[in-house]
């Protein structure tokens, strides 16, 4: 005859080995989830905007010359002019110009004269800012984040007001000569320069 203490007994391990097995479980899942996090690369339109990112002024990079800390610098705002100063090369002409391309120059006008393959590599530390008016809470100008939208950046300016028309979003974008206002909807991509309006609804 079973006693019920020894079933008991025998019925704890097993509930013990059920949780055992199901928290590695989760472990493992929360390992594999984090990792895949990690390794995500970037949405294809991030990754192109970031490859063809023209510099201009309001941009802050960073340039580093490797083994040559006398020759990095860090967090440079290109001037109105969209220039840089630079030690040995003078004034860099940067705007217009994409990271791979200013990055070229850089090495291009070290190598030789000063260093014999030096490796530049640069990044954009902060992007000049995009602007947003009408019905938000907070007009006014905003850091760019890439991957971008209207509603984004609507949440950028604390929202919405309530009157807010989704229908009537228009941006200018930067570098337009005529300022031509475009149509655009709550999912379109705002970049670095470009003015947002939201207009009010009557109804």
């Amino acid at each position: 005859m079973i006693r019920p203490s020894s079933m008991r007994h025998t019925l704890e391990k097993c509930l013990q080995g059920i949780f055992s097995f199901v928290a590695m479980a989760f472990a493992f899942s929360l390992v594999a989830l984090s990792q895949a996090h990690a390794q995500a690369p970037l949405p294809k339109d991030v990754e192109s905007l970031l490859s063809t990112y023209k510099l201009a002024a309001g941009d802050v990079i960073t340039i580093r010359v490797f083994g040559e800390e006398d020759l990095s610098r860090e967090k440079i705002r290109l001037t109105d002019a969209g220039t840089i100063p630079y030690p040995v090369l003078g004034e860099v002409r940067a705007k217009g110009l994409t990271i791979g391309e200013i990055q070229k120059s850089i090495t291009d006008g070290l190598n030789g004269r000063y260093l014999m393959n030096p490796r530049v590599s640069i990044t954009v530390e902060e992007y000049r800012p995009f602007y947003i008016n009408g019905m938000v809470e907070k007009p006014g100008g905003y850091p760019f984040q890439p991957g971008l939208t209207v509603l984004k950046a609507s949440s950028l300016a604390g929202g919405f007001k309530e009157r807010a028309s989704f229908s009537k979003i228009t941006i200018i974008r930067e570098g337009d000569p005529a300022n031509r206002p475009q149509k655009a909807e709550i999912n379109s991509p705002v970049n670095p320069g470009d003015t947002v309006f939201v207009e009010e609804s009557f109804f």
